[in-house]
């Protein structure tokens, strides 16, 4: 279950909250994605999955939640977006028999190494694999959802531990033990706050005071992390905080985006196809 089809906290926008917002949604429709986040490159630079992951840690205790059942494939959308924004794989150009996003198959660009442990590896099981896969078939590959014990070696294994394990290298996260009674789990609570925080104000300022109402002029990395959030349940993270009026709005804009037919804005100019398909993908799923 996502956040935006199945919250019970707070629902629908209310006439008055819209109206608090219109004049900020006036003067912010034509600022330019291309000027968001100037100061990014001071900051550590994260992959889009350790924002994922990141967004979706309780800071003290330093585990996702037990009741998530989407972060893991989340997790797997999210590399193949960031493979895909890095130049390393893409969609098959449509045809008249595939002409929608879940029939192409992703085709290999680049097998160049990104640097990135999960990245190589799933740049490596695409390489190898023949016939090609499409998205959705890739993310039930890496997730391990399938029946086929032969293709049960494409899955990626301990992808949330991984994935911490970098984000305690960056600084971010620190490793400890907890005993739940039964087991000893290891978990990574969040020692670098201010670097979560600017991630939460970017995703809230992408829906609030940078709203361009446009996927197209939205900054791409920001529209991947606000697809990705959503589809691996952790949006409603992101937007705890806001007032509830602010948070209404937020939660109706995200929802608005993610809403969108993917077919139609993946064949938009400057569109990029992969985080549309993953969407795609996720919203068939």
């Amino acid at each position: 279950m996502t956040t935006l089809t199945h919250r019970a906290r707070r629902t629908e926008v209310g006439k008055n909250s819209e109206k608090k917002v219109e004049s900020e949604e006036d003067t912010n429709q034509d600022k330019s994605p291309d000027n968001e986040d100037s100061g990014d490159s001071k900051d550590i630079r994260l992959t889009l999955m350790e924002e994922v992951l990141l967004l979706g840690l309780k800071d003290k205790e330093g585990y996702t939640s037990f009741w998530n059942d989407c972060i893991s494939s989340g997790l797997r959308g999210g590399i193949l977006i960031e493979l895909a924004m890095r130049g390393r794989i893409y969609l098959e150009p449509p045809t008249m028999r595939k002409k929608r996003l879940l029939d192409r198959k992703v085709l290999l660009k680049s097998d160049s190494p990104t640097g990135d442990v999960l990245l190589d590896e799933t740049l490596k099981h695409i390489k190898a694999t023949e016939p090609t896969e499409t998205v959705q078939t890739w993310i039930e590959l890496l997730t391990g959802e399938t029946w086929n014990p032969f293709k049960l070696q494409y899955q990626l294994r301990n992808v949330r531990e991984r994935i911490a394990k970098n984000l305690v290298e960056k600084g971010i996260l620190t490793t400890e033990k907890q005993n739940f009674l039964l087991f000893d789990m290891t978990t990574h609570p969040v020692t670098n706050t201010t670097e979560k925080q600017r991630l939460v104000k970017k995703l809230q300022d992408s829906v609030l005071e940078r709203w361009v109402n446009d996927p197209q002029r939205m900054d791409k990395r920001t529209l991947a992390l606000l697809v990705l959030a959503h589809s691996s349940d952790v949006l409603e993270n992101v937007f705890s905080s806001l007032t509830d009026d602010r948070y209404d709005v937020a939660m109706n804009r995200a929802k608005d985006l993610v809403e969108l037919d993917p077919e139609v804005e993946g064949t938009k100019h400057s569109a990029t196809e992969m985080i549309w398909a993953v969407l795609a993908a996720f919203n068939k799923s």
